[in-house]
């Protein structure tokens, strides 16, 4: 299995991962627009998209995180003001929601997507790299290469339908053995690096504006010398 797909780099730098133009299900408002690198079994999709435009969307049709990485993108949902999103700010949106979406210029951005049959609890949430952080979980000791991180993190989106979970998360330095991931895991790097070892050995070195989708059962380690934050988006496989 793939270890790792690399979504988008900051600053152009080239990276090998290839991407399909096709919708993520029927009703995919960015059907003409999307760019999949990974789909999943479930209904789960991962990659970009570019965008320039305005869409009404009545009732968006599934759950997606997405980061801009290029231009800006405007959620308009009713009851909220407008959320004006530029590079490396982001937002989730959920099943049902009602909104504007709209690009001035030529914007790009990356997703994970997931379906949710039923109406999500939340309409547009937008992700905070300045978030209100909690303690969380650190890593247990039998995969840990040396001292115990201090993590913590600000679960903003929980759907239980999807088991679906997002956020912000940061953490103090550590370095982790190669293991197979637990979960489907998109993540967006607002702040410090990761160096990800694959199981032959080599390396894949990413940095505060890079993005990477990691799927269940892929295995990854992770060393790191600086406090990283992250965007994320965690979902099992569904059964």
């Amino acid at each position: 299995m793939t270890a790792a797909f690399v979504l988008h780099r900051a600053h152009g730098a080239p990276f090998s991962t290839s991407f399909r133009r096709a919708a993520f299900g029927k009703s995919d408002p960015f059907a003409r627009h999307r760019e999949i690198a990974w789909e999943g079994h479930g209904s789960m999709a991962a990659g970009r998209v570019g965008f320039i435009g305005e869409i009404d969307v009545p009732r968006f049709p599934h759950i997606e995180t997405l980061v801009v990485v290029e231009g800006a993108l405007t959620l308009e949902a009713a009851g909220m003001a407008p959320l004006i999103l530029g590079p490396n700010e982001g937002a989730v949106i959920g099943s049902g929601a009602a909104l504007r979406i709209r690009a001035e210029s030529r914007t790009r951005f990356v997703f994970y997507a997931a379906a949710c049959a039923r109406p999500a609890k939340a309409g547009v949430v937008p992700l905070r790299a300045d978030a209100d952080f909690k303690p969380s979980a650190t890593l247990p000791a039998e995969v840990l290469l040396g001292p115990a991180p201090e993590c913590r993190s600000d679960n903003v989106f929980v759907e239980d339908d999807a088991d679906y979970k997002a956020g912000t998360w940061d953490s103090t330095p550590y370095h982790r053995i190669v293991r197979a991931h637990r979960l489907n895991e998109f993540m967006h790097l607002v702040a410090g690096s990761v160096r990800f070892a694959a199981p032959d050995g080599t390396v894949l070195s990413l940095g505060t504006g890079d993005a990477l989708f990691v799927p269940q059962g892929a295995s990854i380690g992770w060393e790191s010398s600086e406090r990283v934050a992250k965007f994320y988006v965690v979902q099992p496989v569904q059964a």
